[in-house]
């Protein structure tokens, strides 16, 4: 990606990338959609329909590749994949838990709708997933590979909507390569056939997930003392609100209290964007096979996560808080001659609920009922489009977020405390401006589109 393509990261000089990642990407700013009320998504018919490759993965922060400027980290296939297609800087998750973010990106309904409230449920019977309506109402070949979660680990046997390929179960350091492989065997096979619907495939990848084990046995993982001495002046620094505690909900917490030196929580950091380079090797087992085969002159690509990484920020570890570390995740779509190449989009407030309208307005059929999402192709595509004016989503059941282009609002039904960040001056949401004067107003104008955005949920029955 060249320093003119990347003009909204940096403005081609080291020091402005560098300040970038200190209080830009690395500073997350986050919460996941909200449609205007009566704002209708605009279509893009035409052309020929092309094939859809779905790359998931499991909790990989916004920033964790070196396209980003990020030094801690080596991603040559993700890179080359920003680098063919439009990476969003405001991409965000539905809600910072698997199976519920995983539930929006399949029917782009929020997981209050789709039933899936937390983990190990299944998507509410009669709402159609992205295989089951890409099959009956596009004629799409659908398979599905690796983690599921809605509510099975894996995909099971006889998945709704998808032909499932086999692979294994557990941890993304045993799993990933045998879904790699698998996939890779299918593109290649199918490149080879006289196939001729197009086809959606959905890889879905465990790692970063891995790092999760170390809050397990964590004095075993990560001791008191560096295991490696040789590591020591490769450790990535700690973020500036590693030890940020704003007042706000009591939902949120104050941090992981695990680790007791800045050495473990660094030690944690190395461990954790090793295993994001461990997907990015799997990432470009699936590119070498699109390209290898000439399939991706046909393929749109789609790489995003579940949700993000606490990453010792705010002292967090995992997911399930409102802040930005575990509320935005990567956004990027490739297809080379028909997607715009090497722009990161710092503007246009995105979600997991986009990915199926997306998917669908390619495909040219339409969405499924009541979908919440917008189609991300006129953006993609340089096209003329009005946007959502805020983006929403769910943490811990009751909590909410609502994202402005400016500030970001935090609250939890029960609790009078809330939070207000002013994304802007304050991207590392170190200072709550709700306990300060003056932010009243701002504060009823985000609750007031909170209260709008409800009006549109058609909630599921509650779980048992």
């Amino acid at each position: 990606m060249s320093e003119k393509q990347r003009t909204s990261v940096s403005s081609g000089d080291a020091l402005s990338r560098r300040e970038f990642m200190k209080a830009g990407a690395l500073g997350l700013g986050a919460l996941a959609a909200g449609v205007s009320p009566g704002l209708a998504a605009p279509t893009v018919q035409g052309g020929a329909r092309p094939n859809f490759l779905f790359i998931l993965c499991d909790q990989m922060n916004l920033d964790a590749m070196s396209a980003l400027g990020n030094p801690h980290v080596s991603t040559p296939n993700l890179d080359r994949l920003a680098a063919s297609g439009v990476t969003f800087m405001q991409s965000h998750s539905t809600n910072p838990v698997c199976s519920p973010a995983r539930s929006s990106l399949m029917t782009s309904r929020m997981p209050v709708e789709t039933g899936v409230v937390h983990n190990d449920l299944g998507i509410r019977p009669g709402m159609p997933n992205m295989g089951r309506w890409l099959g009956d109402e596009g004629g799409y070949e659908t398979v599905y590979c690796g983690k599921w979660h809605l509510p099975h680990g894996y995909a099971p046997p006889g998945l709704d909507g998808f032909h499932v390929l086999p692979t294994g179960s557990g941890q993304g350091q045993g799993d990933d390569a045998w879904v790699s492989r698998t996939c890779e065997a299918y593109l290649r096979n199918r490149a080879r056939s006289s196939a001729s619907d197009p086809f959606l495939m959905v890889a879905s990848f465990m790692q970063p997930h891995d790092i999760c084990y170390w809050m397990i046995n964590p004095r075993t993982l990560v001791p008191d003392e560096l295991p490696f001495a040789e590591l020591a002046d490769q450790l990535p620094a700690l973020p500036p609100n590693h030890k940020s505690f704003p007042a706000g909900p009591k939902r949120i917490g104050k941090g992981y209290a695990g680790f007791t030196t800045d050495e473990q929580w660094r030690y944690y950091l190395y461990c954790y964007y090793r295993m994001v380079e461990m997907l990015d090797a799997d990432v470009g087992r699936l590119l070498d096979a699109m390209y290898d085969t000439g399939l991706a002159k046909d393929t749109v690509i789609v790489f995003t996560a579940d949700h993000g990484e606490g990453a010792g920020r705010h002292s967090n570890v995992q997911k399930w808080h409102p802040y930005d570390e575990s509320m935005k995740v990567p956004m990027l779509c490739s297809w080379p001659g028909h997607i715009r190449e090497g722009l990161v989009d710092e503007e246009h407030l995105v979600c997991g609920l986009d990915l199926v309208p997306t998917l669908c307005d390619y495909a040219q059929i339409k969405t499924p009922p009541r979908a919440l999402g917008r189609s991300l192709r006129p953006v993609l595509e340089g096209g003329s489009t009005s946007w959502r004016e805020y983006v929403v989503s769910e943490w811990k059941g009751q909590g909410r977020i609502v994202r402005t282009p400016q500030y970001k609002y935090v609250c939890y039904e029960g609790d009078p405390a809330v939070q207000l960040f002013d994304m802007a001056k304050d991207p590392w949401e170190m200072v709550n401006l709700a306990e300060q004067p003056g932010h009243g107003d701002i504060i009823k104008d985000h609750q007031k589109l909170l209260a709008d955005w409800n009006t549109q949920m058609d909630l599921a029955p509650v779980a048992g």
